[in-house]
């Protein structure tokens, strides 16, 4: 029996994953800085809150106020009440204005973790961003240590009945790509002189996919995925 899917919110990217992503798993969006993968994460949010649904974005690296100034303009929403944006960036002004509870969400994946539960106790959300997990993979000291974490983070959104969504600049993702659900990789590139951009599904557990590098645009509006165009890596 096919699994029900949920929408990124990118129809070229849902039609790639046959239907779109099988919810209450993790998910990773990985790439070089400006290829995307906050939009890309904005998108996802914005279906979940398109179908009614809580969302929790929590911001690691760019500042809230910047998140909002840049997605606004895209079209994007934020203050919509099912959306709740949490700033876990390391800044002066965050440590004076929020309590420790917010600082946690920064602190370690574990304690990451334990905020994310706390926070569900008040609300559920369906959809998680963490954006990116490179800032707390940074916090690891041992390597088994951080995978050990990561792998309880994992079940314990499954046991919430939460689809996350994860993004790395990081080129070694090594354990992450192996723990989470299903890997999307955002490529820029340089064709003939001039700036490509590529999509590629390279891992999808329990469902059939698109491997194909397919191209995509960050235009006005977002990210627009040719899902019906084929692009050549140089």
């Amino acid at each position: 029996m096919e699994s029900a899917r949920i929408s990124t919110g990118i129809p070229g990217l849902d039609a790639m994953l046959n239907g779109g992503l099988i919810p209450g798993r993790t998910y990773l969006v990985k790439g070089a800085p400006g290829t995307g993968k906050t939009t890309l994460a904005m998108h996802f949010a914005m279906a979940g809150i398109a179908n009614g649904e809580n969302v929790l974005y929590v911001t690691l690296e760019e500042p809230a106020d910047n998140l909002r100034a840049d997605m606004t303009k895209l079209g994007f929403n934020l203050r919509d009440p099912r959306f709740t944006l949490i700033d876990a960036t390391p800044t002066a002004e965050r440590y004076v204005l929020v309590d420790d509870f917010f600082e946690s969400f920064a602190k370690n994946i574990e304690r990451m973790t334990e905020a994310i539960k706390q926070q569900l106790r008040t609300k559920h959300y369906t959809r998680i961003i963490l954006d990116p997990i490179t800032m707390l993979k940074l916090t690891a000291t041992k390597e088994i240590e951080y995978r050990r974490a990561f792998l309880t983070f994992i079940k314990t959104m499954m046991r919430m009945r939460t689809t996350v969504l994860l993004t790395s600049e990081l080129q070694r993702t090594d354990i992450e790509e192996y723990l989470v659900s299903g890997v999307i990789e955002l490529k820029a590139f340089e064709v003939d002189g001039r700036l490509s951009r590529g999509i590629k599904i390279t891992k999808f557990r329990g469902s059939g996919f698109d491997g194909t590098i397919r191209p995509y645009e960050i235009t006005d509006r977002g990210i627009v995925v040719y899902n019906d165009r084929v692009i050549s890596l140089p």
